[in-house]
């Protein structure tokens, strides 16, 4: 298997099998100061085929008998940088019948085709990681061409054309503890499903939050869905090839 990797032990969607439409070096539209994959090499905005769906579907239909809970789009980049996003949903769609999820840093998302293609998953999983343009500058290190009030509207029109899909991962550090309390009122505002409360628990230059800090900001959200990292019973997972994972996923929590 190229592209397809795990299943990963996944605090957030449990026995995740994930799908990597990028599948080599890290190409995405944010440099995220925690990326777990250091920096980004090839940072772009315009969509492409990397992968041919047909090469996915090869792998899909020589996939051996896995225990799963989600499929997951995600790996070594932005998924939706990847135009053939819908396809390769809707095909993995007419193979099994688990739950789909896509893990997306948001940029793309004003995008009407993109929010189409990313509706087509059972779940979207939506990055956002600051209440200001500075902080998600100097966090996100964006590609020229979005800025974070674009992000904002687009995850509310996206939750307003799609009720029922939309989760949000926010990333909490240092750089943007002292600021929890905007945060909180960014996600009241777009009222997802649930709030993932993280903190960067893989192998990088920033400091994760202890369990208490973050157990205080998760208890800010109510009366919204929001859990953290920390306190989420980790599942057990039987990877196909432990090295694929540690391409996209190093030791840590994924």
């Amino acid at each position: 298997m190229r592209y397809i990797y795990g299943p990963v032990p996944s605090w957030r969607l449990g026995k995740s099998l994930g799908v990597d439409l990028i599948s080599g070096e890290k190409i995405c539209t944010f440099d995220c100061c925690y990326c777990q994959l250091g920096k980004t090499v090839r940072n772009l905005i315009k969509r492409s085929v990397y992968i041919p769906t047909s090469e996915i579907v090869k792998e899909l239909e020589s996939l051996p008998d896995v225990e799963l809970d989600y499929i997951t789009l995600s790996g070594t980049g932005e998924p939706t940088l990847a135009s053939n996003l819908g396809e390769v949903i809707s095909e993995i769609k007419k193979r099994f019948k688990k739950p789909v999820a896509v893990l997306t840093n948001s940029f793309l998302m004003h995008e009407k085709k993109v929010r189409e293609e990313l509706a087509l998953a059972d779940k979207v999983v939506a990055k956002l990681d600051a209440p200001s343009e500075q902080l998600f500058r100097e966090i996100n290190k964006p590609s020229p061409g979005v800025s974070l009030e674009m992000i904002v509207s687009s995850l509310k029109k996206f939750n307003q054309e799609h009720h029922g899909k939309l989760a949000l991962q926010m990333m909490f550090m240092p750089q943007n503890k002292d600021v929890a309390k905007e945060m909180v009122a960014l996600a009241k505002e777009i009222n997802p499903i649930e709030v993932q409360v993280n903190t960067p628990l893989r192998p990088c230059p920033v400091r994760p939050l202890i369990q208490p800090e973050l157990a205080k900001i998760r208890d800010m959200f109510k009366p919204l869905k929001a859990f953290s990292v920390y306190e989420v019973e980790k599942v057990n997972a039987n990877p196909m090839d432990e090295a694929e994972i540690r391409k996209r996923r190093p030791a840590g929590v994924c």
